[in-house]
């Protein structure tokens, strides 16, 4: 039979209503009490009906996540790492995908999904820069990206800029002076594409290395065979490059394949660098260097975030986070790392 509340009491030495504070998280409980009821709970094996606390305080005991596409590698780990860091928190993730289509974003907004949930975390690609007035909703809203900014909502992002000119400066310590971009977005104003573009220009003007805009390739897609386009792309019309910078691993991972084709060797002829680090990058021959963005970081970020709203015990002003990033240089950039 299942152990019940008032079996822990006992245990303790204490009331009931004891117990059912320090189940609940309560803040006013003497630190000794909590100490012996949590002893208690795991001697005897008692688990929380998590059902019965979430309609006692009006919860559904679920959040949403609404991202743009999961096939992608790294939204697929992004929501591995929110599901992981909501099961810290006793909470189940509802994952809606709005494949960037800005009526579907909305949808996940204002559709009738939101009734079943008690927050949710937003990653925006179609709607507009402008349009910060959508996202005052009336429940928890955390605000995943670089599409929107100064919008009413907590926001945790990446150091997009900054790292972008870091892995632009990890290629041009290596003597790298043609460094192609693979998934820049030109027609926009403001958006993840926009600022690592930005940071990889930083790092030429810093160098002294001028820009040449046929480096600079265009696509609205970021996965493996766009990026193995454009490199054929580029190799046809006869651009001279000796590096890459893809905006994603999605990109650089097609890239790697098509620079194989055409007879380039990695790194001796054209070095590659990523962004993401997601799992395959590690596992792709010659392994990838990429940028981690610190995704695990974002994921509990946002979850703690949206529980603290949940909760009712968030600040008042909305918060803005971003995320350590660390450069990760592996065999696409340093050669064979491994033994000979």
């Amino acid at each position: 039979m299942p152990v019940t509340m008032r079996e822990v009491a006992a245990e303790a030495g204490v009331s009931i209503k004891t117990v059912s504070n320090v189940v609940n998280d309560y803040p006013h409980v003497r630190p000794e009490m909590r100490a012996r009821v949590e002893q208690a709970i795991l001697k005897l094996g008692y688990r929380v009906n998590v059902t019965a606390r979430n309609l006692r305080q009006g919860r559904t005991g679920l959040i949403g996540l609404a991202v743009s596409e999961i096939s992608l590698p790294y939204f697929a780990e992004l929501a591995d790492a929110v599901i992981r860091a909501g099961q810290e928190h006793g909470v189940d993730v509802l994952i809606e995908q709005t494949a960037a289509v800005r009526d579907r974003e909305i949808e996940a907004l204002t559709g009738a999904r939101r009734q079943m949930t008690d927050g949710l975390i937003f990653s925006p690609l179609g709607l507009g820069s402008d349009e910060q007035d959508l996202l005052e909703v009336d429940y928890p809203l955390v605000l995943l990206g670089e599409r929107i900014f100064d919008a009413p909502v907590d926001h945790v992002t990446m150091s997009n800029v900054v790292a972008s000119r870091a892995a632009t400066e990890h290629l041009i310590s290596l003597g790298r002076r043609r460094i192609a971009v693979l998934g820049a977005h030109p027609w926009e104003q403001m958006d993840t594409a926009v600022l690592r573009v930005r940071g990889y220009r930083e790092a030429l003007d810093a160098a002294g290395i001028p820009f040449d805009p046929a480096l600079i390739r265009s696509v609205k897609l970021w996965h493996r065979e766009t990026g193995a386009r454009l490199i054929d792309e580029m190799v046809s019309e006869g651009v001279g490059f000796d590096a890459v910078f893809a905006l994603n691993d999605a990109l650089s991972i097609g890239a790697l394949r098509a620079l194989y084709l055409h007879g380039m060797r990695v790194p001796e002829d054209v070095a590659i660098i990523g962004f993401d680090d997601v799992q395959d990058a590690a596992y792709t021959t010659p392994s990838l260097s990429t940028v981690s963005p610190g995704t695990a970081e974002i994921a509990e970020t946002a979850v703690t975030m949206l529980m603290e709203r949940i909760a009712g015990n968030g600040p008042t002003q909305p918060r803005y986070v971003e995320a350590a990033f660390q450069v990760i240089p592996r065999e696409s950039t340093l050669g064979r790392l491994g033994p000979a």
